[in-house]
């Protein structure tokens, strides 16, 4: 099918690249002319193991040749399987309610910051910058305009604050409020990442005043920051943990993990999902968890950070345009003094697929499998084009 059929079908939801993608692997994505790119978005923070990791391929493979949907009435071995490894590495007690999405994750936390709340509380407050997904609930919580944009009148029950204001925080929390939801590394927002005192002192405040703490590990999860969780280099512990894009390498899946106030409060009937943990996709889900669990792989994440930080802060040092670095991990965001398009289109055409975000910010999402190598490149790249449009 040509751009122009297809165009002619989909709706133009995106901006999209005049480039076919036929197939992928490892850190490399190529288009139908051969071209090869390096992948250093990791398909939007979903392929953390690269693409197409061969384990879950494997796992994939083998369980859509024995079951590839029953309802949700019935228990399949690979979803319990999924939950068990969630809930062992994070809440422990807890346990894990599964949808198709990041969105659909987000929307089931603030359903069950709801019936936390009995009716007495509702009002959630989240971070200006935050993104948690563009249905219509979590599109509320979400404090970004350009989000918002045409959708009005917007579900009420949201406090928006600045990120990394303990003072703000404090004085949005009253009566009403039930829960605080945030990113500790905003991902669409920037790669921001909250202060150690930001957390704890949400943390103590959400304790004092019984509120309920959701962590959106949408994009900071599933070994992206360096740990498991990015709230675990934080000494917090939410009350719910929401996660999606790599937790099963590509397919749809979406996980909210409650912990102990919420999970006596769930019955049966109250949220549901047709698809939500579905065998093929819960083993592949099972598939990823095992590989980035893995402390090798722990150890190339730890090891390629420092590298990209060392790297990057040179980058900076050459060139003024770029005037901070903010990295978690392999989360990284670098921060210019003008719009980030040009260079992410020219990175695009040289073979390094970036990303633009909040107008002037450059993204940085490579798999947590890259080797030195690789990173190299990239930087590279990246060096060649700022220094060609500077």
């Amino acid at each position: 099918m040509s751009r122009e059929e297809f165009d002619q079908y989909v709706l133009p939801a995106y901006t999209r690249f005049p480039i076919t993608i036929v197939r992928a692997e490892g850190s490399y994505i190529y288009d139908d002319q051969g071209k090869q790119y390096l992948d250093f978005l990791s398909g939007w923070g979903v392929s953390n193991l690269g693409h197409r990791p061969p384990s879950v391929v494997e796992a994939i493979k083998n369980q859509a040749g024995v079951l590839i949907h029953v309802p949700n009435v019935f228990y399949t071995e690979p979803q319990g399987e999924l939950a068990r490894l969630l809930v062992d590495n994070s809440l422990g007690g807890g346990k894990v309610f599964f949808g198709n999405s990041g969105a659909e994750a987000n929307e089931a936390a603030i359903k069950f910051a709801k019936l936390y709340g009995q009716g007495k509380r509702h009002t959630i407050v989240t971070a200006e910058g935050s993104f948690h997904g563009r249905t219509a609930g979590v599109m509320a919580a979400t404090a970004q305009g350009k989000v918002k944009g045409g959708f009005d009148p917007q579900l009420q029950g949201f406090v928006h604050v600045p990120f990394n204001d303990v003072a703000a925080l404090q004085q949005s929390v009253d009566e009403s409020t039930v829960a605080i939801m945030l990113e500790l590394v905003q991902g669409e927002g920037g790669i921001n990442v909250a202060t150690q005192e930001y957390a704890a002192a949400i943390s103590q405040l959400c304790r004092d005043r019984d509120v309920l703490l959701i962590v959106d590990e949408v994009q900071s999860g599933m070994g992206r920051t360096g740990s498991l969780f990015a709230y675990q280099q934080y000494n917090i512990e939410p009350d719910i943990i929401t996660t999606a894009k790599a937790l099963a390498s590509g397919l749809p899946i979406g996980a909210t993990i409650a912990g102990k106030k919420i999970v006596p409060l769930v019955k049966p009937g109250m949220h549901g999902s047709t698809f939500g943990g579905g065998a093929v996709v819960a083993a592949a889900g099972v598939a990823t968890m095992r590989a980035i669990l893995d402390p090798k792989l722990q150890q190339n994440v730890a090891s390629l950070s420092g590298l990209l930080a060392d790297k990057l802060q040179q980058l900076a040092a050459k060139h003024d345009c770029i005037t901070e670095v903010r990295q978690r991990g392999l989360m990284i965001g670098l921060q210019l003094d003008r719009p980030s398009s040009p260079i992410a289109d020219a990175c695009l055409e040289r073979g390094l697929y970036v990303n633009s975000t909040q107008d002037t910010v450059i993204r940085l999402l490579p798999p947590l499998t890259i080797t030195p190598a690789e990173a190299e490149t990239a930087v590279s790249i990246l060096d060649e084009v700022i220094g060609a449009l500077s």
